[in-house]
């Protein structure tokens, strides 16, 4: 695959999860299961970061980086290929997980993870939330 494909990839990737705002707000229960979740987060896709903010289980801010010196309190970085699996409408084994993508190197989480731990099913739900796109990547 060459560079700019590769890049086209990834930006079309970052388009999928820019979706991601109106995906929760359409899941009710999913917005009622993370009523008690407030962290401010970094997902990068591939090279393209996203700053996140959510409050009281609905996303109040997000944006697409690149950003200069942003906080956070816990980021959840992947390759594009790993976003790529994940997202498959039923991923296959070992793409499936945030913890099966840590384990097989291509995603890291780091920072604070008291919140991201507190709150572990809503998290994950909320970052497989593309998965409801139907979009093979």
């Amino acid at each position: 695959m060459s560079t700019d494909t590769a890049q086209a990839s990834d930006a079309d990737l970052a388009k999928t999860f820019e979706r991601l705002p109106r995906l929760l707000e359409a899941d009710g229960d999913l917005i009622r299961r993370g009523a008690c979740f407030n962290a401010r987060f970094q997902v990068r896709i591939g090279d393209v970061p996203f700053d996140v903010i959510v409050a009281d289980g609905r996303i109040v801010s997000f944006e697409r980086g690149p950003f200069v010196m942003r906080t956070w309190q816990f980021a959840v970085r992947g390759t594009a290929d790993a976003w790529r699996q994940f997202w498959k409408p039923v991923p296959a084994p070992g793409w499936h997980d945030l913890f099966a993508l840590s384990k097989r190197g291509v995603l890291t989480l780091e920072g604070d993870l008291h919140p991201l731990m507190s709150n572990l099913q809503y998290v994950k739900d909320l970052l497989a939330l593309p998965r409801r796109t139907g979009v093979e990547h």
